[in-house]
């Protein structure tokens, strides 16, 4: 895969209990974190990383349970693939890049990663671009119909163990093509080789445990954790900035921009002329609307 990110340097940072988390290095300038989504990795950012490594230190990463990161067993409550843990995992790549401090832009359940990142590590985050999704919270509790139907893996993937893992493994290739080529673009904005990469990690035996854990975990201690914030009032106190996809699914069910209001204290925010998968489908529109705000008071 080093085709897609030509002059950056792959390597494997341990974190905790022998996870250790996927890593891309290349640019130079302030960090920026980049965060995936499902059913995807790192390699989803390839088409927007040679502009932004000519204005930051990129580091690319996969989340646990995906690409070629640790996959743990996941514990009864799925606490090891909590948001809060991911996202601890994210804090220790970082600061072991030497990093304290950082900006971070990611998508989907990267996104979801990032925003527990910053709500337990506000010092850590500088700045933050969440990619086509609104609060967690949010869209467990304004489930309607509509998002039901559009988003059904979110509800097949945390039933208990091993049922959907079974199927996600009899057919990995069938489901990155229908879970990605079902949105409105279909697989036309792929680049071929980056589809490959996302096929081939689905593959590995314990990636189906690893998806299936993630969204276990945001079904149950994720929300946890999110109420107790909102229980106490805890608002993001970083910049954010939030990009969704006009034609997409957030777009259609819920008031991201509102919803991101409700928990953090400086958010501004649009629609981008594309479906879910931001990076890929309008790279141009992302970096226009993202690059400004990630180098604002930039070091």
């Amino acid at each position: 895969m080093s085709e897609l990110f030509p002059g950056f340097i792959a390597q494997t940072v341990p974190t905790e209990d022998g996870i250790h988390i996927q890593t891309r290095v290349g640019g130079d300038g302030p960090p920026l974190l980049l965060l995936h989504g499902h059913p995807q990795t790192h390699a989803l950012w390839h088409k927007v990383t040679p502009t932004l490594a000519r204005h930051f230190t990129v580091v690319l990463a996969d989340l646990r349970g995906y690409g070629d990161s640790s996959k743990p067993t996941g514990l009864p409550d799925h606490e090891n693939y909590s948001k809060r843990v991911m996202a601890r995992d994210m804090l220790r790549v970082m600061q072991a890049l030497g990093h304290s401090r950082f900006r971070v832009m990611a998508h989907d359940r990267g996104a979801r990663v990032a925003h527990r990142l910053a709500a337990d590590h506000g010092d850590a985050v500088e700045r933050l671009v969440l990619l086509d999704i609104a609060p967690t919270l949010a869209m467990y509790e304004q489930t309607s119909e509509a998002f039901a139907r559009a988003y059904w893996h979110w509800f097949f993937l945390i039933q208990p163990a091993p049922l959907p893992e079974r199927f996600l493994l009899a057919d990995p290739d069938a489901y990155v093509r229908e879970v990605m080529g079902r949105r409105n673009a279909g697989l036309a904005p792929f680049d071929p080789r980056a589809l490959a990469e996302y096929i081939r990690c689905a593959r590995l035996p314990e990636t189906a445990h690893g998806v299936c854990e993630d969204y276990r975990a945001s079904a149950g201690i994720d929300l946890v954790h999110d109420r107790e914030d909102r229980d106490r009032g805890h608002r993001l106190a970083m910049p954010l900035l939030a990009l969704w996809g006009e034609q997409g699914v957030v777009q259609r069910c819920f008031d991201p921009l509102a919803e991101w209001q409700r928990v953090a204290q400086q958010v501004q925010g649009h629609a981008l002329p594309c479906g879910h998968y931001i990076a890929e489908e309008a790279p141009d529109e992302l970096l226009a609307a993202a690059l400004p705000f990630l180098l604002k008071d930039a070091a």
